[in-house]
């Protein structure tokens, strides 16, 4: 683990994290709002002691707001990221290493998977079984099978051949042995790296779907939604919109840097 904090991306792309999580934390024991309180007539009020952050054009508390938003942006994302990873792991272990009718036939879902843009099949989901935050993770879960697949597919068929799986064979491993404790530790890199920019792309893609008012509903908060609300009065306060935008870029950013960084010393 050293070596990754001595590479200055990782290092800057998780200190940005923690400081959004400290944020977080800290901010949801010292905040006395809730994000749904309605005051009409504290509209747009400037930042204040009472309001850190303001208040949007229904006198919401933009603070309670974003943390509401930060702590459902980084859930949805960390589910459909693991989920993602557990069903690519799997599907392209079974594909990569016993090849045969089971890697043609898992190579060509994935392929025509693929060849739909993913936004699309959110849009399809979305639109036959409803806007709820269940729907939103499945569909961008879905999203996320393919990438992993192929990343985990491509290094089940480097190594099902090397040294140590026809040694651990001649020692009576098994199937599951030998994929998930021989083989995978060795193609972790790879698929961490791909983790943390699925990860980083999911916290975008559910932003889209909630700006085009498509994902989270009320009266959940996220980016996407502050985003989408705040562009209509953003003569009247920019912070509505400048604020949740820092916080997005802010949680992108950080994961970007950090699969920038252990790309760069997997390399070496």
């Amino acid at each position: 683990m050293k070596k990754y904090f001595s590479n200055k991306s990782f290092l800057a792309g998780i200190s940005i994290l923690a400081f959004l999580l400290i944020f977080l934390i800290t901010g949801s024991i010292f905040n006395f709002h809730r994000y749904d309180e309605i005051d009409t007539l504290n509209k747009f009020a400037h930042f204040s002691s009472e309001h850190l952050f303001g208040t949007d054009h229904l006198g919401r508390d933009v603070f309670s707001r974003i943390l509401v938003s930060l702590r459902i942006s980084f859930s949805t994302a960390f589910i459909v990221m693991v989920s993602g990873l557990i069903t690519g792991i799997i599907l392209g272990a079974f594909s990569g290493f016993f090849g045969g009718i089971c890697d043609s036939i898992i190579t060509k879902i994935i392929d025509t998977q693929m060849s739909f843009p993913g936004i699309l099949i959110s849009l399809m989901l979305i639109a036959v079984f409803g806007n709820t935050v269940e729907i939103t993770i499945t569909a961008l879960y879905i999203m996320t099978i393919p990438r992993f697949t192929r990343i985990a597919r491509s290094g089940f068929i480097k190594y099902k051949n090397s040294m140590f799986v026809t040694a651990a064979k001649s020692k009576g491993a098994g199937y599951i042995r030998i994929l998930f404790v021989h083989i995978l530790p060795n193609i972790m890199p790879d698929l961490t790296v791909t983790a943390t920019l699925n990860f980083s792309l999911s916290i975008l893609a559910e932003s889209g779907l909630s700006y085009l008012g498509l994902g989270i509903q009320p009266p959940l908060v996220s980016f996407g939604r502050m985003l989408n609300e705040g562009q209509r009065f953003i003569l009247q306060s920019p912070s509505n919109v400048l604020i949740p935008a820092a916080f997005l870029i802010l949680l992108v950013l950080s994961l970007n840097l950090m699969g920038d960084g252990i790309s760069e010393v997997n390399k070496k």
